[in-house]
């Protein structure tokens, strides 16, 4: 049996909001994945406190504006009008639905659709993908086991195959882990 997939109206962090840019409210948003454009295209994002007094809560607001910056993406949201309400914001996560997210081209795969899946080596069930890490030279698979917990590099010369659809990732192996 694969594990759950996300639904389609399920929230995926896709940003951290960082310092105010300006004094009209403009937020700088930190992509957690430098590559995507997403925030640029969308119509309303999920604001959700992950820290601080306000931990827990969350909203859904309008995306009046975006625009990409230097190094990070300039937002403005609806309900966040200046300086100060910008900064009462900093620190929270912009989710997306994940059915606002583009389908991936073949052989490529989104992070929190492999969270959950089953890990395999040699045709047997070896623990669960916990998380997906970036670290500035590679992508790691943060697997938990029975036992042990692993930080697997995502390159193939430790990742067999990535099936999303599935639940599934098969190793070749985890020796030296």
């Amino acid at each position: 049996m694969a594990p759950e997939k996300p639904s389609p109206e399920t929230w995926v962090p896709l940003a951290a909001v960082g310092r105010p840019h300006g004094v009209r409210g403009e937020l700088r948003a930190h992509s957690f994945n430098k590559d995507s454009a997403l925030l640029l295209e969308l119509d309303e994002v999920l604001v959700r406190f992950v820290d601080g007094p306000r931990k827990g809560e969350s909203h859904e607001v309008s995306i009046d504006g975006a625009r990409q910056g230097n190094d990070a993406i300039l937002l403005k949201l609806h309900d966040v009008d200046d300086r100060d309400a910008a900064e009462a914001v900093r620190g929270a996560e912009l989710c997306v639905r994940r059915a606002d997210f583009p389908e991936p081209e073949e052989g490529e795969f989104y992070a929190c659709d492999i969270v959950g899946a089953r890990v395999l080596v040699g045709g047997e069930i070896v623990g669960t993908v916990r998380a997906l890490t970036s670290y500035p030279s590679v992508d790691i698979l943060v697997i938990e086991g029975p036992n042990n917990r692993w930080e697997v590099p995502l390159v193939d010369a430790f990742v067999a195959k990535v099936d999303a659809v599935a639940g599934e990732v098969t190793l070749h192996t985890l020796e030296g882990f």
